[in-house]
């Protein structure tokens, strides 16, 4: 088995990026894996305006943004447990887009494969194993364009299953699909709008994924995640999911800048290795309506809600 280089994205979040790197070195090829660490520079301009650093609030006295940088950068040169680290530290801010298209890109054509976390992805002992076994199986097969490490908390879902598109929690990919990456999203979406697809893209209107293109676009977000789903949706490719979590989101609290939901996504990570079977290589209809379900049943956060977060991003980067 080639063993897949391990890409992890940081930023200006110490104690995730511990736990992400702690769970990693637990896993079983661990000290068989090169790590490579992208670590993102500080936002320009933000010690001229606030020369105090950024206050999350009046009654939250945390390190400045720029010292919680350093503080990550310290810690990331201190890791050991893999067969070689390095690491890459942006001299300006990328932003979390820019940096994981950029890292990706660099990473995928030197190796020809990949398998991505960013710093709040607690994974399983079994991850890494399944991550490589999963490449290794599919790599010739260009109907499979990702691997991902993260299924939502649903009962009875087989034990590998696809489902169109690509994924972007613990996830993993060659170089042949992430070509199929398009970063354009006003070409994403006129080509679902071209085909009809709309609909069938928002699970049949039970999750807004059309919506958060079109807030891309806008520029009300800056997501590489929905245009990499977009991207694989459109080529009618698949990605292959385990039947149980191997992956948990610590990073959706206060200190993440795109998540609304939090408990709702929470799962328990497993730590019996999936068997990759050989299954039929297409959609699950059966676990897709499941998906479907799920994602239409996640609360929507009320209009005073969004109101309030809305003001607390001002307050913060005043």
């Amino acid at each position: 088995m080639v063993l897949s280089p391990i890409t992890l994205f940081v930023y200006n979040r110490p104690w995730h990026t511990r736990q992400t790197v702690e769970s990693l070195q637990k896993n079983e090829l661990a000290d068989e894996s090169d790590l490579i660490v992208f670590s993102d520079g500080e936002k320009t301009g933000v010690r001229s305006q606030n020369p105090e650093g950024i206050i999350i609030n009046a009654d939250d006295r945390r390190p400045t943004t720029d010292d919680r940088i350093k503080e990550v950068r310290e810690y990331i040169k201190t890791i050991n447990g893999f067969k070689s680290v390095r690491i890459v530290e942006r001299e300006k801010n990328l932003g979390l887009a820019n940096s994981i298209i950029s890292g990706v890109t660099e990473v995928v054509n030197q190796y020809g494969r990949i398998i991505v976390l960013e710093d709040d992805m607690v994974t399983s002992p079994c991850f890494l194993r399944y991550m490589n076994d999963a490449l290794d199986k599919y790599e010739t097969d260009d109907r499979v364009i990702c691997v991902h490490g993260y299924v939502f908390p649903i009962d009875e879902l087989p034990g590998t299953f696809f489902i169109r598109g690509a994924d972007c929690w613990g996830w993993a990919t060659w170089k042949r699909g992430w070509s199929l990456f398009e970063s354009d999203g006003i070409r994403l979406l006129q080509e679902l709008d071209k085909k009809d697809l709309g609909r069938v893209f928002d699970y049949d209107g039970a999750y807004p994924y059309t919506r958060m293109l079109k807030d891309q676009i806008r520029g009300k977000n800056n997501s590489w995640a929905i245009r990499w789903h977009a991207s694989a949706f459109l080529n009618d490719k698949l990605t292959l999911y385990p039947g149980k979590s191997l992956v948990k989101n610590i990073g959706l609290d206060s200190t993440g800048t795109h998540n609304d939901s939090t408990e709702y996504f929470d799962v328990g990570l497993d730590c019996k290795m999936p068997e990759l079977r050989n299954i039929p290589i297409v959609q699950d209809m059966e676990a897709r309506e499941k998906f479907r379900s799920f994602l239409r049943n996640i609360p929507r956060p009320s209009f005073f809600n969004r109101l309030k977060r809305k003001l607390a991003r001002l307050i913060r980067h005043d």
